[in-house]
């Protein structure tokens, strides 16, 4: 049969298959997201970024802030606060000491034949100067105050003869880290005459009336004016005291004296008094202490006695 006589499907016939096809096709994926739409829930703001991590953790706990953590500052980070330190404890005294890490290379002599030894000045070639102040007349918390201003800490020679009708003033003075030694009853200049018995009283007695006062018996004792002897070194040793303790260098009327040289040496006991003239005092030891280079130390320190 010729080409031209032959009979081919009808081509519209076949664009109408096709069209049915597309039709079912389209149906079937409407019908499935349809399907997928109804059993996964979707996000009511599809806008909104991905929430950083704790977004997300906030979001996951309904009772907490949903606003996102701040950055705390320098200033205020915990890791950046320094933390308080105590200072250390000395475990031979007891107290925090003012030794600031030195180990002193002198030690008390110990009672010997019944006598406490006699200490004018420590020696030793380390950079210290210790303080004393005697009597206890006048009582000014501005005097105090000037010490505690420049760091320095002292021993408290009183009499009762000075202290018995204001003892409790003092009390500022030992919560400030000051420590109060013998300096007997009366302060009697003719100490040294009086006979062994009195004498005696004079030192035990003004011991047992600091430990009531104070809650502490001294551990060192100053006779009145200075002289001592062997009497009064054996009636210190009875009575709890570990040394007798002179000096070698003075503040007075707002200057300094000295036994030996002209200024201060390592290892000098310095006296002075609570007097009207104390601030000028204090400010000629200070001006002393620092051309010689030395720190000031409490003399119980550095002597390792409670």
């Amino acid at each position: 049969m010729p080409s031209h006589l032959r009979t081919y499907p009808n081509r519209s016939r076949w664009v109408t298959l096709a069209i049915v096809a597309a039709v079912v096709v389209a149906l079937v994926f409407g019908f499935l997201v349809f399907y997928n739409s109804r059993t996964t829930p979707v996000s009511a703001d599809t806008s909104t970024p991905i929430a950083s991590a704790g977004a997300t953790n906030a979001a996951s706990n309904p009772g907490e802030s949903t606003k996102p953590p701040q950055t705390p500052s320098p200033a205020s980070s915990p890791s950046t606060q320094p933390v308080p330190t105590q200072p250390p404890v000395n475990p031979v005294t007891g107290r925090v000491d003012t030794l600031d890490g030195l180990v002193p290379d002198y030690k008390l002599p110990p009672i010997e034949n019944g006598m406490v030894p006699v200490i004018t000045k420590i020696p030793t070639t380390q950079k210290v100067v210790f303080l004393t102040i005697d009597d206890g007349a006048v009582k000014r918390d501005s005097d105090l105050q000037l010490l505690k201003d420049n760091g320095v800490k002292a021993s408290l020679f009183l009499a009762q003869t000075f202290i018995i009708g204001q003892p409790d003033f003092y009390q500022q003075y030992i919560k400030s880290g000051f420590l109060i030694e013998n300096h007997t009853i009366s302060h009697n200049l003719g100490f040294l005459s009086l006979g062994y018995a009195k004498i005696k009283a004079e030192i035990c007695g003004m011991s047992d009336f600091e430990e009531a006062h104070y809650g502490r018996r001294p551990v060192l004792m100053r006779p009145p004016g200075g002289p001592y002897s062997n009497a009064a070194r054996q009636a210190a040793a009875e009575c709890g005291i570990k040394a007798i303790v002179d000096w070698e260098a003075k503040a007075n009327a707002g200057g300094m004296d000295y036994q030996v040289g002209a200024g201060l040496r390592p290892g000098d006991i310095v006296l002075m008094h609570f007097r009207p003239e104390f601030p000028a005092d204090l400010a000629a030891f200070l001006t002393a202490q620092k051309a010689a280079g030395l720190k000031v130390v409490l003399l119980e320190d550095y002597l390792g006695v409670k």
